[in-house]
């Protein structure tokens, strides 16, 4: 894994000469060292362009892989993040097309499938994440690439009228006259899901090159309208295609899926360095490691991290599936005190405020692991793919209970109920909870009434996914802008609810929240992280799975469960899902206090100029005392008030 930056030159970056041109790439580079701690390099042709790269060396460690590396007739120089799989059969067929090799490494191979079949017929061919930075010499153009399901980051935009890219917005604080002007548009974004939905940033001017995209930069583009942004793979497509190709045959299914999948596992244990795998003992990383010990020739090193807290604590079943498997199993039980020193690297670690709480436990268990292997597979995307979070499942009960009632009933009791105050609703909430037997409180009263008022499924699950509901109100000049979730055509691409719903997942928490979670918190220690379910190949088959292969008798997963059934028994996998968290609430009213409290300090509030001051103290007053539990709410201002302190 490695870290990449750069710029077309522009009138600031022209007038500098060829020497100072690498040493402000190199720059850029530098505040990527923890991405590839290995080699660094920089080139500048005098042509329209300087690109610069930090290297972890994962295959051909030898001085062969250094980048930018050049093509072998010259025409193409490049500078590249990640690793495409599949790279040896690739190189089988160019070596027959008469193509010869200097190294060992991916990269040359990527190269040269380029310079004999072009850009867009060998990104078809590629198996991997990647983004990919290439300067064509011929043409004067440079192409911003990333991989199918935007596992690895790529952002680009413009400072002080120079085009400027990089793996993270770090690399862009370190261009000269870098502003870093704060988009509140991209706040309220941000206070809405806890992560910013690309294309966005939280920096004016800076953007996300979304999944599966190819962004052509001609020399001499001066903004957004001189770029060409094309889809050399498209979500949508692949989805519509596979339901209306559905598989039929079960058995023929399942052996489909494992094939697939087993060479998905087998690309990703490819490495040149020490190899393992996290483990949490749930269905999806539980089948990784029981594919890639089903075809190791020793055990397998896998980590897991546990914590003393009973509901947080995941470590027993991953030691129970470890032993079945006989892998050579660490796990650490992680201390308040440890998980805690971690909160403040968390705005140098994500560049843009993140307010996944999960952050926490994914920086230990990937700092566990970094202490033994340099790369470690992972069971990321078998929910998106396989239907398997519970919000799916509650949403559509719900859906089931309120639309008996007429819209226009529903939308005046929902909006009697949130129009009533806080302390009015106290008491309906107790009774109500005496009654069910389910917890229930003055503020999920409120959501539920505002959930009442959706007029259809899709609304109601974009209900369920947000946050804060009135972010434009909580942000001083706040305005929601138009993105993904909030047009229902983006996404409702299918008669079938849940397929809506994992649909919009994979565009927006899958690349946003889950892929940038593992992605920054893996590479902050230096470890390359890889997802064997999200080979694009599995992808493509899981739309072509018709529901009943995905959900059998209220249980999600099937396919993939049926499938690690035959390597390790059920009764070792088959609980209750849980969340890879931490007690961010308890925390709060202990000992993250005073740490809190400095943040939310009303003078201080009031002068930086982003929120509603009464709003949010209120809320601090109201979860310290313990009467109401606002700690998601108060994670992502938190969050956003230690990041911008962090600027």
């Amino acid at each position: 894994m490695c870290g990449i930056a750069g710029f077309l030159y522009s009138t600031s970056a022209s007038s500098a000469d060829g020497a100072q041109r690498l040493a402000m790439a190199r720059g850029m580079a530098d505040a990527l060292k923890h991405r590839g701690p290995d080699d660094q390099g920089a080139w500048d042709d005098g042509t329209g362009v300087t690109l610069a790269h930090r290297r972890l060396s994962i295959i051909d460690t030898s001085p062969m892989g250094h980048q930018p590396m050049l093509s072998q007739d010259g025409r193409y120089a490049i500078t590249y993040n990640g690793e495409v799989y599949n790279f040896v059969s690739l190189r089988s067929e160019l070596n027959a097309l008469g193509c010869k090799f200097r190294g060992h490494s991916d990269t040359e191979v990527i190269l040269a499938a380029i310079q004999v079949w072009g850009i867009e017929q060998a990104l078809q061919r590629f198996t991997g994440m990647f983004s990919i930075a290439l300067w064509d010499r011929a043409r004067r153009e440079l192409k911003l690439i990333r991989d199918r399901l935007g596992i690895k980051p790529l952002y680009y935009g413009w400072v002080k009228g120079t085009f400027v890219f990089g793996s993270e917005l770090k690399a862009f604080k370190a261009y000269p006259g870098f502003a870093g002007g704060i988009d509140r548009q991209a706040l309220c974004l941000y206070l809405r899901h806890g992560y910013i939905p690309a294309p966005r940033t939280i920096y004016t001017d800076i953007y996300k090159l979304l999944p599966g995209h190819l962004l052509s930069v001609p020399s001499g583009a001066a903004g957004m309208k001189d770029l060409t942004d094309e889809v050399y793979w498209s979500l949508r497509k692949v989805a519509e295609c596979g339901m209306h190709d559905h598989m039929q045959d079960e058995v023929q299914a399942l052996e489909a899926i494992e094939a697939v999948l087993r060479d998905a596992v087998a690309l990703r244990m490819l490495s040149d360095v020490p190899l393992g795998a996290f483990l949490s003992g749930g269905v999806d990383s539980s089948l990784v490691v029981a594919l890639m010990q089903a075809q190791s020739r020793k055990p397998v090193r896998t980590f897991s991290i546990g914590f003393a807290e009973r509901e947080f604590d995941e470590a027993a079943q991953a030691r129970a599936v470890a032993r079945h498997l006989g892998t050579d199993h660490t796990e650490l039980y992680v201390t308040p005190q440890a998980a805690l020193e971690v909160i403040p690297m968390l705005p140098q670690m994500y560049d843009e405020p993140f307010a996944d709480s999960s952050q926490i436990p994914t920086y230990l268990v990937s700092r566990l692991a970094r202490s033994s292997v340099t790369v470690s597979l992972s069971g990321d995307g078998g929910d998106e793919l396989f239907a398997g979070y519970d919000r799916y499942y509650r949403t559509m009960e719900i859906w089931r209970n309120i639309s008996r009632w007429p819209l226009v009933l529903r939308r005046a009791l929902g909006n009697a109920v949130t129009g009533l105050p806080t302390s009015v609703l106290q008491l309906p909430a107790a009774l109500l909870q005496s009654f069910t037997r389910h917890e229930a409180s003055a503020d999920r009263l409120i959501k539920f009434a505002t959930l009442l008022k959706s007029s259809d499924i899709e609304q109601l699950y974009g209900g369920l996914l947000g946050h804060w509901s009135d972010p434009e109100a909580l942000v001083v000049n706040g305005r929601m802008p138009e993105y993904f979730l909030s047009n229902e055509s983006n996404w409702a691409i299918s008669n079938e609810p849940l397929e809506n719903m994992c649909f919009a997942d994979l565009n927006t928490y899958l690349p946003d929240d889950i892929l940038t979670k593992i992605d920054r918190a893996s590479m902050a220690v230096s470890l390359e992280a890889r997802v064997p379910l999200l080979d694009h190949r599995l992808v493509e088959m899981s739309w072509r799975l018709p529901l009943r292969m995905k959900v059998r008798n209220g249980t999600s997963k099937w396919m993939l469960r049926s499938l690690l059934y035959k390597y390790v028994p059920r009764e070792l996998v088959e609980r209750p899902k849980m969340g890879f968290g931490v007690p961010i609430g308890e925390w709060l009213r202990g000992p993250l206090r005073d740490w809190a409290d400095s943040l939310l300090e009303t003078a201080r509030l009031k002068r930086e100029n982003f929120f509603d001051v009464g709003r949010i103290r209120r809320k601090w007053d109201e979860h310290v005392s313990g009467k109401r539990q606002w700690h998601y709410l108060l994670w992502d201002v938190l969050m956003f008030q230690a990041w911008l302190e962090h600027q």
